[in-house]
């Protein structure tokens, strides 16, 4: 886990974000408030914290799941991941596209109480400010190459 994510102050948390739940987790429909990048596995741990250190630790909201394939999902802006030509192993978690049916569905976090299987990485702000999708496509290009 970041060490960020681990230090917070109780009035780091008393904002409110149309997304975020009150308690526990909630699961929010990709393409209303925000579209996200999965990566599964190591990669992902490697990719969020590459980009909160490039970011001095402000990258965006970076969700950790220790669940089943232990996934990272970046929150981007609506609509900015179409563009760009992925690496295999990243998943693009989008709004309904008008020809296909699926419909992408991201847990998300509380800020405080239990919240487990998830947890936040990369907390959000009160800005409400998503992960640079320019910025994550270089990084995660730049781990699949090292990795190579």
């Amino acid at each position: 886990m970041n060490a960020q994510s681990d230090v917070v102050a109780e009035d780091d948390d008393d904002f409110e974000l149309p997304w975020l739940p009150d308690r526990w987790t909630g699961l929010r429909l990709a393409g209303v408030h925000f579209d996200a990048i999965r990566i599964d596995g190591p990669r992902g741990r490697v990719v969020a914290d590459q980009l909160a250190s490039i970011t001095t630790g402000g990258p965006g909201p970076v969700i950790l799941a220790y669940g089943g394939k232990r996934a990272t999902y970046f929150l981007v802006p609506v609509g900015s991941t179409g563009h760009r030509a992925w690496p295999p192993g990243v998943a693009r978690l989008t709004g309904p596209v008008a020809c296909e049916r699926r419909r992408y569905f991201i847990g998300v976090p509380a800020l405080r109480g239990s919240t487990w299987p998830l947890t936040w990485h990369s907390r959000p702000t009160p800005d409400g400010r998503l992960v640079n999708v320019s910025l994550l496509h270089a990084v995660v290009r730049a781990v699949w190459a090292a990795s190579e």
